[in-house]
């Protein structure tokens, strides 16, 4: 980058100044080689030419890699993950991982907290994998211990400082796991129109009815699992694994880890918390406990109503299917489906008044067409026992006009006593019908073919 250069007392201003050998960019050898146009037009000066060397995302990215602008400290690699040639840049990348995995962790986790204060949850989220990630010692990671090893006397107190660190060490991922799962829990919720009040808990606990995405829950499991392993104890990890298990409809292990969380959070006194602050803590994680008890048998008794209509449904559907299929064998009638099943709406073969009752009266969707006018009805439901001087009736009767209700029938063409009607055979032929033709007469024998399902 270009840097401002003092005058001094002695400078002559009628002198031309030097020209500067300083780019903001380095200018690429492909800028230095002018073909026939550049030859003609005057050269730019070095720090114009080094900014038109390269577009603009290239200029963003190379901007990135100063302090000034950079996003991330991990982008602070050189090409291919190769470490920068800026020493400076590479001290910042080391100020990270600098101390112990601990210490490392704590910092990650403390960002991670001030971001979950501030709602940023994939912020947060990214934080705590850090923190886990530097508890694992991956290798990128260069993580300085602090003291040397040492031997002799002095290695019992080194083996008790040891397993301090490991403990703080426990502590710290322990907090990261179940903190990181309330990450995953909040970038999976969209609160619903009439969500339920927060309860005053010690720490931060989602209750409200939400309606769930499930790309996260199972990362939210993964996460409570860890916090269990290192802490059986964990009441915020059985809380939040709770409401994943709810979210995904697992209402029986819900109930059973929500039941662990119960006996885990019991007001009564126990050597564990014998202090008045400690009892009130499990006294109002018990009440959220309970009431999370309570909306899970809610659901799940919703949820068994639900499936119980759905099989119940899906059985008489069956049922009026199969007894729809009895009466039109044993009527003769013929089906034949293409596999492009036309829109019918709410159109359809059945049975009235008993859907169940093969001797009931059948109706079918009926497509009447105007060749000579490239017109057409639709009757949704015309009985099996209806003659075709009714349908006539239907179509052509009813309405204004002294010949019939066609708006489009300008020339008064069809009137009921003046058209004839005929039907598509199953052969492809047409076949001519009388006024007092029944539909069932028609159909039955299997002449002339139900189409899909008209």
């Amino acid at each position: 980058m270009s840097r401002i250069q003092e005058l001094p007392d002695t400078f002559d201003s009628s002198q031309p100044l030097p020209p500067s050998a300083e780019t903001p960019f380095p200018i690429p050898t492909r800028q230095n080689a002018h073909d026939a146009t550049s030859a003609t037009t005057p050269a730019l000066p070095p720090a114009m030419d080094s900014v038109r060397s390269y577009t603009a995302d290239e200029i963003v990215n190379m901007m990135k890699r100063t302090p000034l602008f950079m996003t991330e400290v991990d982008e602070l690699g050189g090409d291919g993950g190769a470490p920068s040639e800026n020493i400076e840049l590479e001290a910042l990348r080391a100020l990270q991982y600098e101390g112990t995995r601990a210490e490392i962790a704590l910092g990650f986790k403390e960002r991670g907290n001030e971001m979950v204060g501030e709602k940023k949850w994939s912020d947060a989220r990214e934080f705590y994998t850090k923190g886990i990630a530097a508890l694992k010692k991956h290798p990128e990671m260069q993580v300085q211990s602090n003291g040397d090893d040492g031997d002799g006397a002095d290695r019992e107190g080194k083996g008790e400082e040891e397993e301090e660190e490991k403990e703080k060490e426990r502590k710290i991922e322990e907090a990261c796991y179940v903190n990181r799962a309330l990450c995953n829990l909040e970038m999976s919720m969209t609160p619903a129109s009439s969500p339920v009040p927060r309860f005053p808990l010690p720490f931060p606990l989602t209750t409200s009815i939400l309606t769930f995405h499930s790309e996260n829950y199972r990362s939210t499991l993964h996460d409570t699992s860890h916090t269990l392993t290192l802490s059986p104890t964990n009441t915020k990890a059985h809380y939040r694994s709770t409401l994943a298990l709810l979210a995904l409809n697992k209402y029986t292990l819900a109930l059973d880890t929500c039941d662990r969380g119960l006996a885990l959070t019991s007001p009564s006194p126990s050597p564990s918390s014998p202090t008045l602050t400690s009892a009130t803590k499990h006294s109002a994680e018990h009440i959220a406990f309970q009431t999370l008890k309570s909306r899970i048998l809610s659901a799940q008794h919703s949820f068994e109503l639900k499936e119980q209509a759905r099989k119940a449904a899906e059985q008489k559907k069956k049922k009026e299917e199969l007894t729809l299929n009895t009466a039109l064998s044993a009527r003769g009638i013929k089906m034949r489906w293409t596999g492009k099943q036309p829109d019918l709406e709410d159109a359809r073969i059945h049975l009235e008044p008993d859907p169940l009752d093969p001797a009931s009266e059948l109706h079918f969707p009926l497509l009447v067409l105007y060749p000579l006018h490239n017109q057409s009805d639709f009757l949704k439901s015309v009985a099996e026992t209806s003659s075709f001087g009714d349908v006539l009736e239907t179509v052509l009767g009813a309405g204004a006009g002294a010949g019939g209700g066609l708006h489009w029938d300008i020339a008064n063409e069809y009137r009921v006593d003046g058209v004839e009607v005929f039907m598509e055979t199953s052969m492809g032929g047409m076949v001519k019908v009388g006024r007092k033709k029944r539909v069932l007469d028609v159909l039955a024998g299997g002449r002339v073919e139900v189409l899909d399902g008209v």
